[in-house]
């Protein structure tokens, strides 16, 4: 039975209100999968909280795969990352710090291909009747972070085989605009591409 460990993040400056919080553990409560165990959480914002929670949670949980959930505050369409990016943004953290540097892990390669299907889950999105495509682009700020650390983990022999992540746009008024069942239809959908990956 594989163990899919949920992520999402809490508010940010300039996201005062975060959706991937309350989607993660709402897929976690409506999931109706006796062969899969679910595990969510909902990381603050925070350059150290994720170098603390992201470890105790894959030796506590020993997960077949992360799927992680992210908010892209100018994005109109829900993207699937590919690569997670050896960069640092400039812009603090919840706790109003910075990593001081520029690059996550000075002297590494500029980028780590993700350990993802990313095809499978763009096919599931789509499935979804959401938009969405593959990005190559992670950002700088905490998503990227987690994508990069979380990355690494599944590089080692003893880490999650799969790590995925998915930005989501924020949640827009209006007959264009993504709609909370319609995020909750997206995640149930790439949840489920990404457990049966982990059953291969």
């Amino acid at each position: 039975m594989p163990t899919i460990l949920l992520t999402g993040f809490g508010p940010f400056p300039g996201a005062p209100v975060n959706p991937t919080g309350p989607l993660v553990r709402a897929l976690k409560r409506s999931t109706r999968q006796p062969s899969v165990k679910l595990v969510a959480h909902v990381f603050m914002t925070d350059y150290a909280a994720v170098d603390r929670d992201l470890p105790k949670l894959l030796k506590q949980h020993k997960p077949d795969a992360l799927l992680m959930f992210g908010l892209a505050t100018r994005a109109r369409l829900l993207r699937v990352e590919t690569l997670a990016r050896n960069v640092v943004s400039v812009r603090p953290d919840v706790g109003g710090k910075t990593l001081q540097r520029r690059s996550i892990v000075p002297g590494a390669r500029a980028t780590m291909t993700m350990r993802a299907p990313a095809r499978a889950l763009l096919a599931a999105l789509r499935k979804a009747q959401v938009p969405a495509r593959l990005s190559r682009d992670a950002g700088d700020y905490l998503c990227n972070y987690l994508c990069w650390r979380a990355t690494e983990a599944a590089a080692r022999n003893n880490g999650p085989r799969l790590a995925a992540f998915i930005h989501i746009p924020p949640m827009r008024r209006g007959s264009n605009g993504l709609k909370p069942h319609d995020l909750a239809r997206a995640g149930r959908h790439v949840l489920t591409a990404l457990t049966m990956a982990a059953r291969r």
